[in-house]
């Protein structure tokens, strides 16, 4: 993009607080903001959390707000997925539990980064950072495999919810649709 995503508005509003607001719509006990901290957004709180390991992309972020997480599941949510829905999130939650957490899945490609992870995969996420392997897709598979991760099919009509921007084509075609 050749910009900061999280700076990048849509009807005037940066993406980052577009998440955050979409997600204290969920009311939840606490919202992490994992990676650079960002100005004060009066509408909605949240705890700015570093990255575990800044090399490590979404994986250390995804570390951090396990590492923090107080209760048995954590919603993971990308600031760059502006189509996203309460809705859909919300039934993510509800299809998820302590034991298992769930992700979409488009094809054969996981969508880490709209998905409910138990806490007690935070296991899992340390020994990948050990490992300097920071492949969400991997951590995706793995999860699947050991049972703490169900996948859910995206249905086709819910697969706008996933259009990420990482062009500015994309953010072109976005506003197009938003104004």
């Amino acid at each position: 993009m050749g910009q900061d995503k999280a700076l990048i508005e849509i009807n005037g509003v940066p993406l980052w607080q577009r998440q955050i607001r979409l997600l204290a719509e969920l009311e939840p006990g606490e919202i992490f903001l994992a990676g650079p901290p960002r100005d004060a957004d009066a509408t909605a709180a949240y705890t700015f959390l570093e990255d575990a390991t800044p090399a490590a992309g979404p994986l250390g972020g995804l570390a951090a707000a396990l590492r923090r997480c107080v209760t048995t599941r954590l919603l993971a949510l990308a600031l760059d997925l502006p189509q996203m829905t309460s809705a859909y999130l919300l039934q993510l939650l509800a299809q998820s539990d302590k034991r298992a957490g769930v992700v979409p899945i488009r094809g054969i490609r996981y969508e880490p980064l709209a998905a409910v992870y138990p806490k007690g995969s935070l296991a899992t996420v340390e020994a990948m950072l050990a490992q300097q392997r920071y492949s969400l897709q991997n951590l995706c598979v793995l999860g699947s495999a050991e049972g703490w991760l169900l996948k859910r099919t995206v249905a086709p009509e819910d697969d706008y919810l996933f259009t990420n921007m990482n062009t500015p084509e994309d953010l072109a075609a976005l506003n197009r649709h938003h104004a």
